[in-house]
This record gives structure tokens, C-alpha cells and sequence, in this order.
């Protein structure tokens, strides 16, 4: 009984640990939970900023921002759960807004709800951005809606008396269509409203036809510009009687209806040429019959109206002319129904571009007139709508001077072309319309060349300028347009400095050795065809300038002992251009050695076994550049001539 009563007592004493523990588990558990956020805690100034407005989104108010959003931490990226208006169709249907409808809101269509709404919250109903008419405002140009006389509704109601805001069956987002629309507030059985309507049933007519539907400058919310029978309600005067079967069909036909009031002869006044709808009658291709937001019942709005027609020149150009994107417009240059000259210009030639290009028309003075420009064919070069062409001309510039200058493309175009000719700039040099200089050149030679050249230009003080160069005779070496020849030159260099430099040719014929640069017309490796700060133009004094080419000299001459004249001046021993020598040597050998060594010491004709100096070919045993030997003997030797037994080997004759 008493290990019962134990058993019984240690069971119940372990449950009683276990649940302890259990319990203590979980609250420690519990403990190491993370409390969920909310969005407010980080997001105070939104908080602030919507939470006191009068209409708040219902996720916004509920807090529950992860229905349209995505938790971020604490990088800070908006980040929603659809794109665009996607997300608002989770809650708002598409059906329910109309999107199956015919005519949709723009905003809505392209998926932007927050053009209009506020995605949070708003002072005004339906989260809208602005009150009333004013969040229209945001797309619409206000003035259009507020001019002299405003359609009452719209001033009381606002947009939304008569569009829809999302979508609509009807055209321009209307509540109902014409004139249903317009009858809910208009009661077209009235006798005002009869008499303003000349007794005609307009009832089943567009009552837009002639009225502007929101504001106008007009009474009666007329358009702007309105047919006289239209203002002063003459409708007969067109039409046949109200009362008649077809009240609104014409009594006349087309332009000789127009013709009962509009004079064509004044119209066409001394124009020969007549526009094609003018010519047929065809008033109504350019015109509205009752009324128009355009000047004089036009259809369209200016060049609008042209390019309805000539739709190739509507084109958006980088250069456009002036008279066509503003002021008149096409008006500017051409008459609207008839004109003395073709294409209905107001003026023949120049004298229809002088009247704005006063200033171009100065260059008739000059001396050299360009012949389109002198003959008043100003349309040879410009395009007179517009050009995607610098000056509004036709094509490139290139292509607009070899129309007429049609040699000048092969003789400029050649291996090495001037870079204005390149990139079709032929206005660098020459003046488009006149010049007094010749070849309509902007400027002389050197002038011309100085905006381009300008650094080469300037004459080298103290130093050595080329002759031509120092003139501003460019023209004397290169070529205008293009060369063949490097460095654009009008000719070989060889022949080209040869024309002025005669005497360096003088003797060239007997020669035994000749430079390399000189024989192959490269004059300027050694000399610099413009200025130099070294006499004869040298790019460097001597011996610099020849290890430029005679590398192999140069090294020698570094690494052993050299030779005098080859470290000071190789002209002392070489001509620089050819000689009657071979080597380029200045003179016999023999002499050119004697310069600088005596041959009557006693010493050289010992060191030389007393040979006759007439008889020893120096070259044949030193080097004349540079030697590794006191007596700049040559590298390999015979060994009887480096111990000075020659005689050994010759026969010495005493």
C-alpha cells in the first residue's frame, strides 16, 4: 500500500514538472516572437499628411497597405503588387468602370487612375486630385473653357454634367449623345428657342455644328468665327424653307450657292492660277459652311488646313522656314484662291524671299553674284517649305553645289581632300549668295585659311619661315579642294620646291650618291614646309636630325668612341642632298680627310708605312663614325694589320 501510495504521489508529482516546464517553454517561446509592425510606426509624415483629409482610401483607413503594396524592411522602394492600374482592378472592376465601353479616358486607357485620384486620400469626393472642373484643368487648357461667354452648366455643374468620367459609348466621353444631350436642358418647343433657329427643326441636327459646347467670344456660345446667315439666323438664305419636306437641303449647288454673296472675281482679283478646289467650286473642301473655332469658316487651324491636303509638307523639319511655322503661315508666300504666278505665290523669284531676307538680298552688291542667287532662283539651292539641311537648302551642301558644279566632284575629291569639302561644308570658304573676292571666297588667302589653321599660322619669331608661308600665299604649295599628293600639295614635293628651289637641282644629273628623302620628293622629313626656329627650315640641328633616319650611326656613335665630326656636324664630311662622291662625301676622300689630318707629319706617314696619301682609300681600314679602336679601326681585322706587319703580306716600295 505504501509503494502504491508513492508511485501514486511521484506520477502526480512529474505531471505537475512537466506541465511547469511545458508552460515555461512556451511562454519563453512566446517571448522570442517578433511583434508584426505596422506601416504608420516609419511612415509618420504620410501619416500626418493623409489621415487628417476628408476622404481617405479604404485600405488606408483600415491600415491595411498590403493590399496594393509589398513590405519593404527597411529599404526604402515603393513597391506595389501590380503595375499601373492593375492594382486598382483588384477592387474595382473593369466592367463596373466601363472599360468595355467604346470610349475610354485617356488616363484610364493608358493605366494612370492616379492622373485623376489621389491613391490615398483626398479633400474632395472620389479621392479626386482637384475639385470639380479643375482636375480636368490638369490636361485641358483652361482658357479654352473660360472664354467671354461660358456655358452656364459648365459654370454650375461642371464637366461632369454632360462627360462621363471613365468611359462612354458616345464620342468625347458624353453622358448622352447629340442633340438628346443638349434637349435635357434646352426645350427646343419654345418659341425663343424656335426663333433662334430661324423656325427650322434643328432638333435632330449636332447642335456642335455651330456652337462651341463649353465657352466662346461669341454670343450665344457661337463659334468663333460664324457665316453671317448663321448669326443673324438667314438659314433660308442657303436653305430651302423651314417648311419644306427637306428644310435643310441647298438651293443651290455647291460654289454657285456661294457665289449668290461671294464674288469670285474679287476673289481670284488679277490671278491667273487658281487653287484646284477654288477652280471646282469646291468651297467646303477648305471651308465650314455655318461655323468654325478658325478664321474665316476654316476647316482646319493655318498650314493645318494646307497640309490636309499636301500632307508632304507637313513634315516636321530641322530647318523650317519662318513664314511657314509662323505668322501667316502658308499665307505668307501663297494666295488662298487665286495668284498671278504659279504655285498661287504672291510674288515671282526673289521677290517673294526679299521682303523678309532684306538682308540677303545686300549681297547683290558684291562684286561676284552666285548665278542662282544674281537670277533671282533662289528655289535652285533652298527648299522654300523647310529642310532637314543646315540654310533650309534641298540637299547636302555638296550635293546642292555639284547639281550645277558638276566637274568640281571628281577634281576635289581626291586622296587627300580638304576637310570642308569632306564634310560637305562647302560655306567654310565661299559665300552662298555674294563676295567680293573671286570664286566667292569669304576672305584672302591667308585669312581664309586662319580660322581653321589658326596655331599654324603664326609666324615662328626668331626663326625661319617658308617663303610662300610668310606671304599668306597657301596656294603657292597646296590645293584648294584635294590632292593626290600628301598633304594636299598641288604637286610631287620634289617637283613642287623645285620650281622655286632651281639651284639645289643644279649638278643633280653628274651626282654619284644621292639623299634618300631628296631622290624620293620627301623634303619635308628633313625640313618644315611653314616655319622653323633653325635655319633652312630644319626640323633639328645636325647630327639629331640624321640619326632620325640613321639609327644604326646613332647607336654606334653612343656606344663608342666617336668620330669628331660625326658627333658634331655631319655636313662636315656630307652633302645634304646628292653628290659627286659616292657616300654623299663632300669632296674626294682623300681631301675630306685631310682636313682634319696633316698628312706631311712625320707621324702619319709612319703610322701609314710612308704610302703615298694619293694611294690609301681611308674607308678601306677605319670607320668614319665611331670605333671601339683608338685609331678607329674597323671592328674585324686582319691580324698581320693589327700587329703593323703589313708587310708581311705587301710589298712596301721604298
Amino acid at each position: 500500500m505504501r509503494i502504491h501510495n508513492y508511485l501514486q504521489r511521484s506520477v502526480w508529482s512529474l505531471a505537475v514538472l512537466i506541465g511547469l516546464l511545458f508552460v515555461t517553454g512556451t511562454d519563453a517561446h512566446a517571448a522570442k516572437k517578433f511583434a508584426r509592425k505596422d506601416c504608420m510606426d516609419c511612415h509618420t509624415k504620410f501619416a500626418d499628411k493623409y489621415s487628417s483629409m476628408k476622404y481617405i482610401h479604404t485600405s488606408v483607413k483600415e491600415k491595411k497597405c498590403e493590399e496594393c503594396h509589398l513590405r519593404h524592411g527597411i529599404v526604402a522602394k515603393l513597391l506595389l503588387k501590380k503595375e499601373g492600374n492593375q492594382v486598382c482592378y483588384t477592387c474595382h472592376a473593369k466592367e463596373k468602370i466601363g472599360l468595355n465601353k467604346a470610349n475610354v479616358h485617356a488616363p484610364l486607357k493608358v493605366g494612370k487612375c492616379s492622373t485623376c485620384h489621389n491613391s490615398h486620400a483626398s479633400q474632395y469626393p472620389h479621392l479626386l486630385k482637384a475639385e470639380g472642373s479643375a482636375v480636368c484643368y490638369q490636361c485641358h487648357k483652361k482658357e479654352d473653357y473660360e472664354k467671354k461667354n461660358v456655358h452656364q452648366v459648365l459654370l454650375k455643374e461642371g464637366c461632369g454634367a454632360c462627360h462621363a468620367s471613365h468611359s462612354s459609348d458616345e464620342k468625347r466621353l458624353l453622358k448622352k449623345a447629340e442633340p438628346a444631350l443638349c434637349l435635357g436642358c434646352h426645350d427646343s418647343s419654345k418659341a425663343s428657342f424656335k426663333k433662334a433657329h430661324g423656325n427650322y427643326p434643328v432638333e435632330g441636327q449636332r447642335c456642335t455644328g455651330c456652337h462651341n459646347p463649353h465657352s466662346s467670344v461669341q454670343g450665344k456660345l457661337l463659334k468663333q468665327s460664324v457665316h453671317n446667315p448663321v448669326a443673324t439666323a438667314g438659314c433660308d438664305g442657303c436653305h430651302n424653307a423651314p417648311t419644306d419636306a427637306k428644310p435643310f437641303g441647298v438651293t443651290q449647288k455647291g460654289g454657285e450657292l456661294c457665289a449668290n454673296c461671294h464674288d469670285a472675281k474679287t476673289m481670284k482679283g488679277n490671278g491667273t492660277v487658281e487653287h484646284s478646289p477654288f477652280k471646282a467650286a469646291e468651297c467646303l473642301s477648305c471651308h465650314n459652311p455655318h461655323a468654325s473655332e478658325h478664321v474665316k469658316l476654316q476647316l482646319e487651324e493655318g498650314n493645318q488646313l494646307c497640309f490636309s491636303c499636301h500632307q508632304d509638307k507637313s513634315g516636321k523639319m530641322v530647318a523650317g522656314h519662318g513664314a511657314v511655322t509662323t505668322g501667316k503661315g502658308c499665307l505668307s508666300c501663297h494666295k488662298p484662291h487665286a495668284a498671278p504666278f504659279k504655285r498661287l505665290l504672291v510674288a515671282e523669284g526673289a521677290d517673294l524671299c526679299y521682303p523678309c531676307h532684306a538682308k540677303t538680298k545686300e549681297g547683290e552688291k558684291s562684286k561676284n553674284v552666285h548665278f542662282p542667287f544674281g537670277s533671282g532662283q533662289c528655289g535652285n539651292c533652298h527648299n522654300p517649305h523647310g529642310s532637314n539641311f543646315s540654310g533650309m537648302l534641298k540637299d547636302r551642301m555638296d550635293t546642292v553645289c555639284y547639281s550645277c558644279h558638276s566637274d568640281a566632284e571628281t577634281k576635289f575629291k581626291k586622296t587627300y581632300t580638304h576637310q570642308p569639302v569632306m564634310t560637305a561644308d562647302c560655306a567654310s570658304c565661299h559665300k552662298a549668295h555674294g563676295s567680293d573676292m573671286g570664286k566667292l571666297l569669304k576672305a584672302k588667302v591667308p585669312e581664309l585659311c586662319t580660322p581653321c589653321h589658326a596655331d599654324l599660322m603664326k609666324e615662328e619669331k626668331p626663326g625661319t619661315n617658308h617663303k610662300p608661308f610668310m606671304d599668306g600665299d597657301c596656294l603657292t604649295c597646296h590645293a584648294s579642294h584635294g590632292s593626290s599628293v600628301k598633304g594636299m600639295l598641288e604637286s610631287p614635293q620634289d617637283v613642287l620646291c623645285a620650281t622655286c628651289h632651281t639651284d639645289v637641282q643644279k649638278g643633280m644629273k653628274e651626282a654619284k650618291s644621292s639623299h634618300g628623302p631628296f631622290t624620293g620628293g620627301e623634303c619635308t622629313k628633313c625640313h618644315n614646309p611653314h616655319k622653323a626656329k633653325l635655319n633652312k627650315l630644319l626640323f633639328a640641328q645636325s647630327p639629331d636630325l640624321c640619326f632620325t633616319c640613321h639609327k644604326n650611326v646613332n647607336e654606334k656613335v653612343t656606344k663608342e668612341k666617336p668620330h669628331s665630326p660625326a658627333q658634331q656636324d655631319c655636313q662636315t664630311c656630307h652633302k645634304p642632298h646628292f653628290s659627286a662622291e659616292p657616300s654623299l662625301a663632300a669632296q674626294p676622300l682623300s681631301g675630306l680627310c685631310e682636313q682634319c689630318h696633316d698628312y706631311g707629319k712625320p707621324s702619319f706617314g709612319k703610322a701609314h708605312l710612308d704610302i703615298s696619301p694619293a694611294e690609301l682609300r681611308c674607308m678601306n681600314c677605319h670607320d668614319p663614325h665611331a670605333s671601339n679602336d683608338p685609331k678607329f679601326f674597323k671592328s674585324k681585322v686582319h691580324a698581320p694589320f693589327a700587329g703593323r706587319s703589313c708587310d708581311e703580306c705587301h710589298i712596301v716600295a721604298k
